[in-house]
């Protein structure tokens, strides 16, 4: 009976301090949301991707509690609240050009435009989907960061951002085909409605092949105001639906 008493006593430890381990990363403890609120050195549109970078950094903290990971979420949420209360973000960093760029470079992506080694076809390959014909649909997260190919089977981007609600009820994905596949000056807005799906939901597609795909409209600015443009999204459409 004590022997039961003394197993029981350690597995209620062991569970407080599991429990106490995981609520060891206090994610709300940065402030951010205060921060962005409240200083003006966030506020305004010079300012925007500093907002973006520091909520990756905080939906990164979050990513890491979720697999358990309290330490490495802890020192994270560390940096979060040293660049929110800490010298603007603009003079943090060193001032040496070649390690810049090779701090960088590793965010190039290992596979890049026109690499085609996709498997459409390989013997036995599905056929591709139209988007509203999943069942079930697809969720954002299931989109942002999926490939984006040719009727060639060459890569031409990932999907970076997606537009729900316009009132003509058009959505689309913008998609970056620069070589770092990040958002910016050689992204492209793609009508969702022309976009095909692979079964296994990991590319997606436009019956386009890449050569013809290298002229499609660039998207004309980073603030969205093309939503705003009639004429733009009528031509830019038009392009991927004469196809």
């Amino acid at each position: 009976m004590k022997s039961s008493k003394f197993i029981l006593t350690l597995a209620l430890i062991s569970t407080l301090t599991i429990t106490e381990a995981v609520a060891e990363c206090q994610i709300s403890d940065a402030k951010l949301e205060e921060a962005l609120l409240n200083k003006a050195e966030f506020r305004g549109p010079a300012n925007r991707q500093k907002v973006r970078d520091l909520r990756s950094l905080r939906d990164a903290a979050i990513t890491l509690w979720s697999y358990g990971r309290q330490a490495e979420c802890e020192r994270l949420v560390a940096t979060i609240r040293e660049l929110v209360t800490g010298p603007p973000m603009g003079n943090l960093g060193g001032n040496d050009e070649d390690d810049a760029d090779k701090q960088i470079a590793a965010r190039e992506p290992k596979v890049h435009r026109d690499t085609a080694i996709g498997h459409r076809d390989d013997k036995g390959a599905k056929p591709l989907m139209d988007i509203d014909a999943l069942a079930p649909g697809l969720r954002t997260d299931e989109m942002i960061g999926a490939q984006v190919r040719s009727s060639d089977d060459k890569i031409v981007g990932e999907v970076r951002s997606i537009v729900f609600g316009t009132k003509d009820r058009r959505d689309y994905a913008i998609v970056a085909s620069g070589g770092f596949f990040t958002p910016g000056k050689a992204s492209f807005v793609v009508p969702i409605r022309f976009l095909k799906v692979s079964q296994e939901r990991d590319s997606f597609f436009l019956p386009i092949p890449d050569a013809k795909l290298r002229t499609v409209p660039l998207m004309p600015d980073q603030d969205y105001k093309w939503l705003s443009d009639e004429a733009w999204r009528t031509r830019n459409d038009a392009f991927f639906g004469q196809q």
